[in-house]
């Protein structure tokens, strides 16, 4: 019966989750957009729209008005945490086990912020390895590791994210030197390189590259052939990319070695 219960909560879990992330979408595409026309294009009631918006309010992807609500996202934004969390999990808990493999104990690992690099930070947490989290949601992941060396950066966390950024941050990642850098990202192609949405993010992840020996791109399908707006590292930066896409956009040919998970 437990096991039902908690079954029956993971996938209600599952099913809020996706219709934040249908509502966040329609309102940023239509700039704004009324109860009505939500709860009818999710199939919920009005009043469960109401509080998907307050929801959605609270993590600042919306504005709420009087029957509905506006975007408060740009079109080349990062959709919140909170939304992108559970969004392709099997593919990025392989991702992870993939890169978990390429890492030998004994490594010092800087490992980026976003929601594939935690799942990479689970897998590490009985390792013998020290590692550099920039998230605190890796810091609170890696907590509690009785095997591993858990190293704290400085820094600003971006709220939501909990992504480590500024001048303490680049500061720890410049006084090291690792074995090995997991870089997330939010787009990869063999043109445009490694991008990220935020400029501070786009920073640190080129600070933590330059201090590593190694470089593993940690890449979803969904990322590869996207570019977002900040620059961060060419193709050849990266000695290998991790991903779960049938193709690889041109990486094999520029070079760049290809796991697929």
């Amino acid at each position: 019966m437990f096991e039902r219960l908690s079954f029956e909560r993971h996938c209600c879990s599952i099913a809020i989750v996706s219709r934040l992330k249908q509502i966040s979408e329609a309102v940023r595409d239509a700039g704004s957009l009324g109860v009505a026309e939500l709860a009818s294009l999710t199939g919920a009631s009005e009043m469960t729209i109401r509080r998907d918006l307050e929801v959605l309010a609270a993590q600042g992807v919306l504005e709420r008005y009087r029957g509905g609500a506006r975007s408060l996202l740009l079109r080349g934004e990062e959709p919140p945490f909170a939304l992108r969390a559970d969004e392709n999990m099997d593919a990025k808990r392989r991702i992870a086990a993939a890169v978990a493999g390429l890492i030998a104990d004994g490594e010092s690992v800087v490992l980026d912020s976003g929601t594939t690099c935690l799942e990479v930070a689970r897998l590490l947490h009985e390792r013998r390895l020290t590692v550099m989290p920039l998230s605190l949601h890796a810091v609170n992941a890696l907590s509690s590791s009785a095997t591993l060396t858990l190293l704290v950066p400085g820094g600003r966390p971006r709220p939501g994210e909990l992504a480590l950024t500024g001048p303490l941050t680049l500061a720890s990642l410049q006084a090291l030197r690792f074995d090995t850098a997991v870089i997330g990202c939010c787009g990869l192609s063999a043109e445009h390189g490694l991008t990220a949405f935020d400029l501070e993010d786009a920073s640190v992840k080129r600070t933590a590259i330059a201090s590593a020996r190694r470089v593993i791109a940690a890449v979803d399908a969904s990322k590869l052939t996207r570019t977002a707006l900040a620059f961060v590292a060419p193709v050849s930066a990266l000695d290998a990319v991790v991903t779960d896409a049938e193709g690889d956009a041109g990486l094999t040919a520029a070079g760049v070695p290809v796991v697929t998970a």
